[in-house]
C-alpha cells in the first residue's frame, strides 16, 4: 500500500487575527479615501499650469496615474471587488463641487478649459476601467 503525504489542514485564524485583519482593511480603506482627496486637490491645482502661456495638461496625466494606483491599492488593502468605489466617490464628489460656480463667482474647474475636461474624462474612465477589471477577474483563492 503506497504512503500518501497529506497536506495538513490549516487551523482557522483566531479571534485576535480576524480583528487585526479587519482593522488593517479598515485602515487601508481610510488611507485610500484620504489619498483620493489629496490627489484630486493636487489635480485641481495643476489644471491651470501653463508653460509659455499655454495649458500643458499635466493634471490629466496625474489623474490617470493616481487613479490607477489608488484603485489597485484599494483592492489590495480592502480585499474586495467593490473597493474601487472608495477612491472613486471622493474623487467624483470633489470634481463635481469644483465644477460649480460659487455665489462669489469663483470656479475651480472651468468647462471651457480643455485640461479640466480632459482631467474629468480620463479620471472617470480610469476608475471605470479599473472597476470593470475587478468585475472580470476571477476571485483569488483565499489566503
Amino acid at each position: 500500500m503506497p504512503i500518501v503525504d497529506e497536506e495538513p489542514v490549516p487551523t482557522p485564524p483566531g479571534r485576535a487575527a480576524r480583528v487585526a485583519d479587519l482593522a488593517l482593511r479598515v485602515a487601508g480603506g481610510v488611507v485610500v479615501v484620504v489619498a483620493a482627496v489629496l490627489t484630486v486637490v493636487l489635480e485641481l491645482l495643476l489644471s491651470a499650469v501653463r508653460v509659455g502661456g499655454y495649458l500643458i495638461g499635466v493634471s490629466a496625466l496625474i489623474a490617470i496615474g493616481a487613479n490607477i494606483a489608488l484603485s489597485w491599492f484599494a483592492h489590495e488593502t480592502v480585499g474586495t471587488r467593490w473597493a474601487v468605489v472608495l477612491p472613486a466617490l471622493p474623487w467624483f464628489a470633489i470634481m463635481s463641487v469644483a465644477a460649480v460656480r460659487t455665489d462669489e463667482g469663483d470656479l475651480l474647474l472651468a468647462g471651457d478649459n480643455w485640461v479640466g475636461l480632459a482631467m474629468i474624462v480620463t479620471g472617470a474612465m480610469t476608475f471605470a476601467v479599473m472597476g470593470f477589471r475587478q468585475i472580470l477577474v476571477p476571485p483569488a483563492p483565499p489566503r
